[in-house]
């Protein structure tokens, strides 16, 4: 029976009495509001229906196309603890084991204390005993969270969860791996007991830092780096610190990575997180009242013990470069297996969480990282910089140098130099540090390109008479603004820029793909309009980079991505990585070759580096192999190149500073020739196959043509200054990739001006 409020004053029974106004506008007000509520619930009932209809569809969906794991597959993998993973050189001698950077000392469950079993569970699955590996309420909630883009972190995670999350499937947001976890904890559930998988997840959960500042996972760790005592004499205020550690264990460790104790601010955060830990433990039926009231009045800041230092490890160059690329290796294999698509790495937490499930993997999977590098060779490398790059030193400071040797063939790095010493300079100039190419992009921008693109041969003329830019700046070569016209073979010897300047505007206005072409090496160039392009103008890149453009010239056009990593072995002795060279035909056989030719010039003259005359005085049957290569030098000398090219293998090099200051102004031309001079007779010294004996040549398809030496071009009758003139003279042999030689014309050469050709013919007709 429905009874009036109390407060509710009694009405006139004079019911012919009109309602007052105010009264009115209450009741419609509050009718109002009633059915709005209504309205609203209603509302909220059908879209969580409709949400829960569509996202239990497309779990089951997702479900169903999960595969069971056998049993043994699975319990192994979930039981596992870090194993040391090693790299090792060519011939598989060991460069080094990879630090973990987690300490772990998996324990058998009678050396845990029940005191961290019932305050883990308490804390992080209080229906741990009951539910068979997932609480279907949670998932629900993460599937309707995950189609109304709710994020899937609304749906809680059981023990069992956790433990697959850390050892098996990883924690990216994706609602296939959350399909995933859900069959396999179920599973698990099966296979396990509790007691086991509580375990586990015990032995490889992370805690935090211990008090060396070491990363350290397992209970075991966490009892000994934080307490000093062993995980079964855990008291019960330790035990629910260390429970607490797994929701944020570097927030909640009391130690920083430096090894110190936190601030007492700093410390509060982990304290706080035991005492909710310990109204758990109360709430759940862990402790009576009293013992909560007792354990909660405790100091656990008296139980932290003194921090340490520990001895760091010291790597170099090597163990970082091939770590870094071990890493991308390890992400690429992860993604291919786990089936991961283009749309799931949009999302840019799955793509963070397998780049760092890829570091975990590699620094505790047990795994065996063979790389390319030759022991041998690598050795003689750092020795030679230690010995020989005192030869750079200009008095401008230490001058630092990259070096990086490659296999023509297939792009393997045999060894390489990252600076002149790894402990007082960690840059690593070889594979990280970008700088201006200078001169050396020239064989490629605009020489290679021209020449592949059949608008040059090797003899062609080139103007060299004095320009400028757009802008009105005069192109100069160093203090010199320019000549007169010459061939492409002088043009390169001296490095010129004032025709590789012409060539590129050649480029420009016959809209060849120049991007098209470095792409292929996979080569960034912001801007390709900029024209000082050819002589490195808004060019910076690795000598690593720069030496694979090279490699294509020196292997007839075919691009082999370098690489360093090998093969990646696991465990249990299956390849679960093997390196496969593709080769991109860049340039042609023909424009390979021809320029292979051309680059014996710039060796040979010694008008810009003496490497030649200095590697002759050192060993002269290796200044004998068939050397081509190019130099390349920037404003200010700020940096200097060589790079150098036997059909065996290329050799880059970069000198310079890591401010971009100056060196001295012939440091590049002499003292960079003398140290690598001596560091290819190091080279040669721990491997004389490395160069190899073998010589360049001309491929058959390669066009010969005999043409003018003054034009580069045929004889032809040409009209010059209004009088028709049979020009003929010596000739020569260039060499061409495509089309071959026109006939001369008036404007036969590449670049100049009106003003220069009129130059020109007078000096040709006067001859």
């Amino acid at each position: 029976m429905f009874k009036k409020p109390r407060n509710q004053k009694k009405r006139p029974k004079n019911t012919n009495q009109p309602m007052p106004f105010s009264e009115i506008g209450a009741v419609f007000l509050r009718t109002l509001k009633l059915l709005s509520d209504f309205a609203y619930i209603i509302i909220i009932l059908l879209l969580g229906m409709l949400g829960g209809g569509m996202a239990l569809g497309y779990l089951a969906s997702q479900i169903d196309s999960v595969k069971v794991p056998d049993k043994a597959t699975l319990v192994k993998e979930v039981t596992s603890v870090s194993q040391v993973s090693q790299m090792t050189y060519s011939n598989q001698a060991l460069i080094a084991d990879i630090d973990s950077d987690l300490l772990r000392t998996p324990v058998e469950s009678s050396a845990i204390s029940d005191n961290i079993k019932k305050a883990i569970i308490a804390t992080e699955d209080d229906n741990f005993e009951t539910h068979h590996g997932v609480v279907p309420k949670a998932v629900f909630r993460a599937a309707v969270g995950s189609i109304l883009g709710l994020g899937e972190s609304s749906g809680g995670s059981t023990l069992t969860q956790q433990l697959l999350k850390q050892q098996v499937l990883g924690d990216d947001p994706s609602f296939k791996r959350k399909s995933r976890e859900i069959i396999y904890a179920l599973a698990l559930e099966r296979y396990m007991s509790k007691d086991e998988i509580l375990t586990a997840y015990l032995n490889v959960s992370p805690f935090g830092r211990n008090n060396k500042g070491q990363n350290i996972a397992g209970v075991e760790e966490a009892a000994q780096g934080i307490f000093g005592v062993s995980a079964k004499d855990l008291t019960i205020p330790q035990a629910a610190y260390i429970a607490g550690l797994p929701q944020s264990p570097i927030v909640y460790s009391p130690y920083t990575a430096n090894a110190q104790l936190k601030s007492d601010e700093n410390l509060q955060y982990g304290i706080n997180r035991q005492q909710d830990v310990l109204y758990n433990m109360y709430r759940t039926g862990s402790l009576t009242k009293s013992e909560y009231e007792t354990y909660k009045a405790y100091d656990i800041k008296q139980d932290f013990i003194a921090p340490e230092t520990q001895q760091a490890n010291t790597h170099d160059y090597l163990y970082y470069t091939v770590m870094s690329e071990a890493q991308q290796v390890m992400y690429d294999y992860l993604i291919k297996r786990d089936g991961v698509s283009e749309q799931d790495l949009k999302n840019d937490a799955t793509k963070q969480a397998y780049q760092e499930r890829a570091l975990e993997e590699l620094q505790q999977g047990g795994y065996t990282i063979k790389t390319t590098i030759n022991q041998n060779i690598y050795t003689a490398m750092q020795n030679a910089a230690a010995q020989y790059g005192s030869l750079l030193d200009d008095g401008t400071g230490t001058v630092q140098m990259g070096n990086v040797l490659m296999d023509n063939k297939t792009g393997a790095i045999l060894g390489f130099i990252g600076g002149r010493d790894y402990s007082t300079n960690q840059n690593n100039h070889a594979f990280d540090t970008k700088r201006s190419t200078g001169s050396s992009i020239k064989p490629i921008i605009p020489y290679g390109i021209a020449i592949d693109q059949g608008l040059m041969g090797s003899a062609s003329i080139l103007s060299n008479y004095p320009t400028t830019f757009s802008n009105g700046q005069k192109i100069m070569h160093d203090t010199e603004e320019g000549t007169g016209m010459m061939d492409l073979q002088e043009a390169l010897n001296k490095s010129w820029n004032i025709p590789a300047y012409w060539t590129n505007q050649l480029l420009l206005s016959k809209n060849v793909d120049v991007k098209g072409y470095m792409d292929k090496m996979n080569y960034t160039i912001d801007n390709y309009n900029i024209e000082s392009l050819p002589l490195g103008g808004g060019v910076e890149v690795s000598v690593a980079d720069q030496t694979n453009l090279y490699q294509m010239l020196a292997n007839n056009g075919a691009y082999q991505e370098k690489y360093m990593i090998d093969s990646i072995t696991d465990s249990t002795g299956e390849v679960i990585y093997k390196h496969e060279s593709k080769a991109t035909q860049v340039f042609s056989k023909a424009t390979a070759t021809i320029m292979q030719s051309l680059l014996r010039g710039p060796i040979e003259s010694g008008l810009t580096t003496t490497f030649k005359k200095d590697l002759q005085s050192l060993n002269a049957g290796l200044a004998n192999a068939d050397w081509i290569g190019k130099t390349g030098t920037t404003n200010n000398y700020s940096d200097g190149w060589l790079m150098l090219a036997t059909p065996n293998v290329t050799l880059g090099g970069w000198i310079g500073h890591d401010d971009n200051s100056s060196l001295a102004n012939t440091t590049g031309y002499s003292k960079n020739s003398q140290y690598m001079a001596n560091l290819v007779n190091a080279i040669n010294q721990a491997d004389s196959s490395v160069f190899g004996s073998s010589k360049f040549s001309l491929d058959s398809s390669v066009i010969k043509a005999n043409v003018l030496k003054s034009t580069g071009l045929l004889p032809a009758t040409v009209s010059v200054d209004g009088k028709d003139v049979n020009v003929t003279g010596d000739m020569t042999t260039s060499y061409w990739a495509k089309t071959g030689p026109g006939k001369t014309t008036y404007k036969f050469a590449i670049g100049g001006t009106d003003s220069d050709y009129q130059k020109a013919w007078a000096s040709i007709l006067k001859k």
